[in-house]
């Protein structure tokens, strides 16, 4: 009898030490509040430039899953209102591997003289308006990756014949600035679409937007973009549109201190932009603190509006790393906002969440729409998220306050066992836990025992489980 018992603790010894704790219980309260959450999304160049070209049934198809509320649940999507490029280039100039022609986010207007063609850009045009028809509720952003080729110094769209030059010319800083107030108004007026906000600059003070590059950009050093605010603002205000500015949606958190802290010291930007943009492809955990503080102190409507994340690896592994660098946009940035940057891709399957191919109209759904779905679907817009002090934890509760939300994060190679405390949340009434992992796709599993506030929940490798709970 004492092999038997001494046998059957070995095992159970071996068992425990598979699954490793993860240390002091994570304190769940309804109390410490951060941010209530607006919503998630995408920008639909350069994606939507090729899926509007599909047949009508796999666009629906695609469409349901990116907005459906029980499915990826997004709101919010960014317009690219395209400068479109010396025609001449479109033979090799601005083609990618992959991609099709990333310049074919067409302009509407060919040379300084020409009409404007409202039937230009018709394929991410009929994405647009088929998300606003499933999601009537849809907020939307319209934004500039380069003015049209004519107006540039290097007569490109893809950037200056030297990348740390800026490329629009002086002459047609008004003449952009009417053009992308137009394109604006012509969807109000003739599709019914209204902008929320539109931004006219993007990632504009990196290095990375040259003469026959391969997408559209458009260098403006942080003076220029000063100078373009002052002149948009007015001719906005005097256009008849609710949209306001949105600036500087710079690539990364570094520039975006750098930028907008110049807006700051000029004295008269500020109050002409109204609504704070960043892109989130480099950041430490200092500069989010920073972000959050001079966010919070100007006071303005703030949004993460485009990211993304290049692995050595694919698959899995990249897309919850990704989700990493999103729970810190949410936990320490307190971004209200968390949009993608595609969501379709062809040739990888970390950038996206279909993988689509561009040639046959055709695509299949890649691990990472499960590992997105995990956060949006469950953290609805108008929840608010709650503090926590493990960056692998986050926790939001619904504006009744009847039910909470807590995602477990676990991008290691081994499982872990995560002790959560409910014990300020009250009585819990009933629990869902859904799961993505190597093995499963927001599937939703067995519930832990959540008859006592502490409840232990197992958080496998490279895996990202949801726990939704319902409260007395």
């Amino acid at each position: 009898m004492k092999k038997v018992l001494l046998y059957g603790c070995v095992i159970a010894c071996f068992l425990s030490s598979c699954v490793r704790e993860t240390g002091d219980a994570v304190s769940i309260d309804p109390e410490r509040r951060q941010q209530t959450l607006e919503g998630w999304g995408s920008s639909l160049c350069w994606w939507a430039g090729q899926v509007g070209n599909w047949d009508e049934q796999t666009v629906d198809e695609i469409l349901d899953l990116i907005v459906s509320p029980d499915k990826l649940n997004m709101n919010i999507f960014r317009y690219n209102i395209g400068g479109g490029d010396d025609p001449s280039h479109l033979d090799g100039h601005m083609t990618t591997h992959g991609k099709g022609k990333r310049c074919e986010m067409e302009g509407f207007k060919s040379s300084p003289d020409a009409p404007y063609d409202w039937n230009a850009d018709a394929a991410q045009r009929r994405i647009l308006l088929k998300i606003k028809e499933k999601r009537p509720d849809v907020v939307l952003e319209a934004f500039s990756n380069s003015p049209p080729y004519w107006m540039t110094y290097s007569g490109c769209a893809a950037g200056a014949v030297d990348p740390a030059d800026d490329n629009l010319k002086p002459a047609y800083y008004d003449a952009f600035c009417d053009y992308l107030i137009e394109v604006c108004r012509y969807y109000r007026d003739t599709c019914g679409i209204t902008f929320h906000t539109l931004e006219p600059f993007n990632e504009s003070s990196t290095n990375s937007w040259k003469a026959s590059g391969d997408q559209e950009g458009c260098h403006f050093h942080p003076a220029t973009q000063i100078e373009l605010i002052r002149r948009l603002y007015p001719k906005l205000k005097a256009s008849g549109l609710s949209t306001v500015i949105s600036a500087p949606d710079e690539t990364d958190l570094e520039r975006f201190l750098t930028v907008v802290n110049a807006y700051v010291d000029a004295g008269d930007v500020m109050d002409k932009v109204g609504q704070l943009n960043t892109h989130t492809y480099g950041g430490t955990p200092e500069q989010r603190e920073e972000v959050r503080a001079l966010t919070g102190r100007l006071g303005k409507p703030f949004w993460q509006s485009e990211t993304g994340l290049s692995c050595k690896e694919s698959g899995l592994p990249c897309n919850l790393k990704l989700a990493e660098v999103m729970f810190n946009d949410l936990r320490v940035m307190q971004a209200p906002v968390w949009l993608d940057w595609q969501m379709v891709e062809e040739h990888n399957d970390t950038w996206c969440q279909f993988q689509g191919n561009f040639r046959e109209g055709t695509y299949r759904i890649v691990k990472n729409l499960y590992v997105r779905m995990q956060i949006t679907r469950f953290f609805k817009q108008g929840y608010t998220l709650l503090e926590t002090p493990d960056p692998h934890v986050l926790a939001a509760i619904s504006p009744d306050k009847r039910e909470i939300v807590v995602a477990l994060l676990n991008t290691s190679e081994e499982d872990k066992l995560q002790a959560l405390d409910f014990q300020a949340c009250g009585s819990l009434k009933q629990a869902r836990l859904f799961r993505t992992s190597a093995t499963e796709d927001c599937l939703e599993i067995e519930s832990p025992d959540i008859r006592k506030p502490a409840v232990r929940l197992e958080s496998p490798q490279q895996s990202l489980s949801t726990l939704v709970i319902q409260l007395l």
